[in-house]
């Protein structure tokens, strides 16, 4: 199904969504993944004539955010914006907080968070289509090597989620490492978790691949 000028796009998780954005401004988008979104996307619709208009986006991603943060938020940030597509991007931060703060998000617990914002969406928003981007890690040092302890069963959880609720999967976690052997991990998320302008560009071609059926070229 592709993306109509009826649609509304919002986009919910943590800084990788946040990117920057100016939370004091509704329109802002930041400078990330969802940015490009949103100009490729008014760069088709000036392709194929500018008839009808883009469809609107948002952005409710926050800085630092675990998945209990958009529980939270969810009926303001979500369901009270009346989105038809919505996406979340969140994981990483569960992991990172254990290993930096000794804060943690027991798996099973960040899976029955996700499993209910996600089914609250269905519930409460039933037109809505979801996405759930899974999370990723391109290790830059070697102690990020050990994340992959507690990030790799979160992913699996993320994706037993995303399943159980009917949402599309944009497979991060396999497309950036796969990117990262031709041009290395710190071309692609200087620090290891938080992309550069073209892993952001990366996760944004797969979104638009996986949820608008558009297979992008280099040009757009």
């Amino acid at each position: 199904m592709h993306i109509t000028a009826d649609d509304r796009l919002l986009f919910i998780g943590d800084s990788i969504t946040d990117a920057g954005r100016d939370r004091t401004d509704s329109a802002s988008l930041g400078n990330g993944y969802v940015r490009e979104i949103a100009q490729t996307l008014r760069h088709l619709t000036n392709v194929a004539g500018g008839a009808c208009p883009a469809p609107a986006v948002i952005n409710k991603g926050v800085n630092g955010h675990r998945v209990y943060d958009l529980e939270s938020r969810w009926t303001t940030d979500v369901i009270a914006q009346r989105p038809t597509v919505v996406t979340v991007k969140i994981g990483i931060n569960d992991t990172w907080r254990l290993y930096d703060r000794g804060l943690p998000s027991p798996v099973a617990e960040f899976e029955s968070c996700l499993d209910r914002i996600l089914t609250h969406t269905r519930q409460h928003s039933s037109a809505a289509r979801l996405v759930v981007i899974t999370p990723f890690l391109l290790p830059v040092t070697s102690e990020q090597e050990g994340w992959y302890e507690d990030l790799v069963p979160r992913t699996e959880a993320v994706l037993r989620a995303a399943r159980a609720n009917g949402a599309q999967l944009v497979r991060t976690d396999l497309l950036l490492p796969r990117a990262a052997e031709e041009s290395g991990a710190v071309a692609l998320a200087p620090d290891g978790v938080h992309p550069s302008p073209r892993g952001h560009k990366l996760i944004a071609d797969a979104w638009l691949t996986a949820v608008n059926g558009e297979e992008l070229g280099e040009e757009l």
